[in-house]
């Protein structure tokens, strides 16, 4: 690639606006006006390709709505009350706090759908939980608390689905269905690890809740655990389009956290409002960024320039998917996850789709690439998000992290290998790829 081509320059300029600390988005779009106007185009091209991703795409309200349920839903009453489930059905395994640790991440995946806010919302809570009276070793909790928080953004409803779903064209029930599996094995995998972990290091039992109460506290879990099924259920019943069933998983979780749970008032809504208006907006000037950025790719004739000569190459769908791990891993070490998604998954697509690579399957393996990323030494963001949350030395937790990245490359490896393990419950659903 010529340096100084007006891609080379536009590409150069981004990297140096994000280095002065331009947020990601707004460098994209002033990148990609330096390409316009050295290509000698209608500069305005940048202002209709933002227009047309914020407002042509119904999909994209799905998102704020996803934040604002999550937001109604981590209010404290309802915290609780999960947190004591979780308790009551393995707190009395070996590692129990730990292993509570893993399952909340499963449980409030329904509800966050977004590594980060897991992380600094229920996984700040056990963090605390786990290091108090020097119950757990604190760079052993915060690794944990790291590695449990990725599970979230596969289960359902997954922000990072949303938005490959958006790039792709591909059905968001259907991949909704198709993270389930993986993301529960991903559980499965760190929960295992936990329990020879504990017996190796003698990590505390908790007292075990006696199984007679064990349907109370279920019977006063229940409605929170009802997101994810009913969120589901109006997606594959056709009583919904996708942002609709995210409008009524809000309204849902306004209603029982406000009344059934009582644990919001007026005030809450409202910083719930904000805080979740802060976030849908960060996201938009992301997608409308990356839409202006893939318009300069586009251009360029990249996507269809890779597929070609991936093809002469002679790959199959297997060596492909073993590369696109091994960059996706690496990118996710270093850059935030949407940005991957939003600029270099449509870059990868074709050439997967042409190779015979289901898309389904594939964002499903993309999307876990990127999340194990955000835990990959030295520059997982959210190995530095918990080195500031639990004042840990970095190298400590980079130490406690990587027996987790061994079991989660194994549930990888299989969600990679195995497309049927992926796409059962797609299939089982009407899926036809």
């Amino acid at each position: 690639m010529n340096p100084t081509s007006p891609f080379s320059l536009a590409v150069a300029a981004i990297v140096l606006l994000t280095l002065f600390g331009v947020p990601i988005g707004q460098a994209m779009i002033g990148g990609s006006i330096l390409y316009l106007w050295l290509k000698g185009m209608d500069m305005g091209s940048a202002a209709e390709q933002l227009l047309n991703s914020t407002y042509s795409s119904y999909l994209l309200l799905a998102i704020p709505l996803f934040i604002l349920a999550a937001s109604f839903m981590s209010s404290g009453s309802v915290l609780d009350r999960l947190l004591r489930w979780c308790n009551a059905l393995v707190g009395r395994f070996p590692g129990g706090l730990a292993q509570v640790n893993v399952l909340q991440s499963v449980v409030f995946a329904s509800m966050s759908g977004s590594a980060l806010a897991d992380a600094a919302g229920s996984g700040k809570l056990m963090q605390t939980m786990m290091t108090r009276d020097g119950r757990y070793p604190a760079s052993f909790a915060a690794a944990l608390t790291a590695v449990s928080a990725v599970i979230g953004p596969i289960l359902p409803p997954s922000i990072p689905l949303v938005l490959y779903a958006l790039v792709s064209g591909t059905s968001i029930g259907y991949l909704f269905l198709a993270g389930v599996l993986p993301g529960l094995l991903l559980g499965a995998v760190q929960m295992a690890l936990i329990h020879r972990l504990a017996r190796r290091h003698r990590f505390p039992v908790e007292d075990a809740v006696p199984l007679r109460e064990l349907p109370r506290i279920t019977r006063e879990a229940l409605p929170a655990l009802m997101m994810p099924v009913l969120l589901l259920g109006c997606l594959y019943s056709g009583i919904t389009t996708p942002t609709e069933a995210a409008g009524v998983a809000a309204a849902y979780a306004l209603l029982i956290a406000a009344f059934y749970y009582r644990s919001l008032n007026l005030r809450d809504v409202y910083q719930s409002l904000q805080q979740s208006a802060r976030t849908s907006v960060s996201i938009g000037i992301l997608i409308a960024g990356a839409t202006v950025f893939n318009f300069v790719i586009t251009s360029e004739n990249i996507p269809a320039s890779l597929s070609t000569a991936m093809r002469g190459l002679d790959l199959s769908p297997l060596t492909f998917l073993l590369l696109a791990n091994l960059l996706l891993l690496v990118l996710g070490a270093f850059l935030e996850g949407s940005t991957i998604i939003l600029v270099i998954l449509p870059v990868l697509l074709p050439t997967a789709v042409a190779l015979g690579v289901d898309p389904v399957h594939f964002g499903v393996v993309a999307v876990l690439n990127i999340m194990i990323g955000l835990v990959t030494p030295p520059y997982g963001l959210l190995l530095f998000m918990m080195t500031k949350i639990a004042n840990v030395a970095l190298g400590e937790l980079v130490r406690a992290t990587l027996p987790f990245l061994g079991v989660m490359m194994m549930a990888l490896a299989i969600t990679t290998l195995w497309p049927g393990f992926v796409l059962f419950l797609p299939r089982l659903a009407g899926y036809g790829g």
